[in-house]
């Protein structure tokens, strides 16, 4: 097959690719797709197993001299990054880059997910994100900077550090340092991805960046400025992202129905999208009648939980019809507590059922969690105290709700569930339905005394817990009483 006749978000496999006369792709797996744009790819090239960049469309010429002039700094720069084996562009075909595969590399991402849950900067955390900013830091020393600045672009292979994706580097003064502006910024792109409870230790963490280069002092409040802002642009990017097609999200939205599911789990869902309604009465019933139904439903050996939103009435209608479904909202704030750090249970597809844009039935699927919700879980202790690990998980969501404004609307003690994922648990929030993030502190301030004072009904005013509980739980000014 011809480089300019690759199609499709996930062309067959495998597959024989005829880059020009001399050099043919045997392409084993797909990493990365952009349909119509840019593909990569794990490939067999005379005889040696390559990292593939295949660049096709209008503008693969544009992207094509970046990818290269990118991998070339950072090997003119004595960084390390993956070789260079072979690269081409044919007029009409595309452009094309094969590196060295880094067999059995992993990415400080996949390193970082798998200690994320232990508390705030632990040893683990902190090896992680010194790594990363060592490598940042020599990076700045050499005048370049990686516009795209995340842990997936650093691998990991045998103890050694490497940089990919030549995309998104770029140069101010080739051998010379960075800019203290240009570093500012570029270190707020990369915080500004991680825990925001993570800024509390900035400058424990900036020693690590220091070592690698120290050419400029870095004011913490500048650098807090601009991680802030990133965070505000991340946050607004992804929840466009969350209402249309994409490499994350697969997305059908018209006058007669919308439907958008997690594009990873697009094909296991595909059976339970298929049929609704009947898997859901065939479910496990958590809940039933009136304006939701909730059900734990199986796809494939997984359990998920499906929630219906049911219109009970013409009167029911007429009141929701003309405003986004309560499906639609939880939808939304799960992917934005998703993308904050809160704990929830990971949203994988909504529906709403339409006529002319007029809404219906609505549906939402997101993970079970099987763990006990906090009234359960707090029961024995009514007259003493909860593990210490609990009560510090509590801690932390209610920090994590006063920092980013967040109130839930209905915080009875049913919405809060035990998580815990490889033995590290916190509070995960459900039942999204009310959930806001304020922009003024002003109006934050009754909704979240609302949601305290909700908090602590679940047990009796008179119990040891409850008072625990009410000393404990982080209270804004003027709105809760001493």
């Amino acid at each position: 097959m011809k480089l300019s006749r690759l199609a499709g978000r996930n062309p067959q496999l495998p597959l024989a690719l005829e880059l020009d006369a001399c050099n043919t792709l045997q392409i084993e797996r797909w990493m990365r797709v952009l349909p119509g744009q840019r593909y990569v790819g794990v490939a067999q090239w005379q005889g040696r197993k390559v990292l593939a960049k295949l660049l096709i469309g209008g503008n693969s010429e544009r992207h094509y001299s970046r990818e290269l002039a990118g991998a070339q700094l950072l090997a003119g720069q004595g960084l390390k990054t993956p070789a260079l084996l072979a690269h081409g562009q044919m007029a009409g075909e595309g452009g094309w880059l094969l590196f060295d595969y880094l067999e059995g590399a992993e990415s400080l991402w996949d390193a970082w997910r798998a200690v994320e849950r232990q508390p705030c900067l632990s040893d683990a955390q902190q090896a992680v994100l010194g790594e990363a900013l060592s490598l940042i830091g020599q990076m700045h020393a050499r005048g370049l900077w990686q516009a795209d600045l995340h842990l997936d672009n650093l691998l990991r292979q045998q103890g050694q550090l490497f940089v990919i994706d030549g995309g998104g580097v770029q140069v101010e003064t080739a051998g010379q340092p960075l800019s203290r502006a240009r570093v500012l910024e570029n270190l707020g792109v990369f915080f500004a991805q991680l825990p925001a409870e993570i800024e509390a230790s900035l400058e424990e963490l900036l020693v690590h960046y220091l070592l690698a280069n120290a050419e400029h002092a870095l004011p913490l409040e500048r650098l807090q400025k601009e991680i802030a802002k990133v965070r505000r642009w991340r946050l607004r990017d992804y929840l466009k992202k969350i209402a249309r097609d994409c490499s994350l999200f697969s997305a059908r939205i018209g006058a007669f129905g919308l439907r958008v599911v997690r594009r990873e789990a697009e094909t296991q869902l595909a059976p339970l999208l298929a049929e609704l309604d009947g898997r859901i009465e065939q479910g496990h019933i958590h809940k039933t009648g009136g304006a939701a139904t909730v059900a734990r439903v199986e796809v494939g050996g997984t359990r998920l939980l499906a929630k219906r939103y049911n219109i009970k009435s013409l009167l029911h209608w007429c009141k929701r019809f003309w405003r986004p479904s309560r499906a639609w909202h939880s939808w939304r704030e799960g992917n934005r507590l998703e993308l904050l750090g809160i704990a929830t249970p990971q949203p994988l597809a909504v529906i709403e059922r339409r006529w002319c844009w007029l809404r219906g039935p609505a549906y939402l699927i997101t993970e079970y969690l099987a763990g006990q919700d906090i009234i359960t879980r707090f029961q024995p202790y009514l007259d003493s105290t909860p593990p210490e690990s609990d009560l510090l998980a509590l801690d932390r969501l209610f920090q994590a709700l006063l920092r980013e404004r967040i109130s839930h609307g209905d915080l009875k003690g049913y919405n809060l569930f035990w998580d815990e994922v490889q033995g590290v648990g916190c509070w995960s929030l459900i039942d999204l339905d009310a959930m806001q993030q304020h922009r003024s502190l002003r109006r934050f301030k009754p909704a979240y005394a609302r949601d305290r004072a909700r908090f602590l009904r679940n047990w009796p005013a008179d119990s040891a817990l409850y008072r625990l509980l009410d000393k404990r739980l982080p209270q804004v000014p003027g709105t809760c009483p001493e």
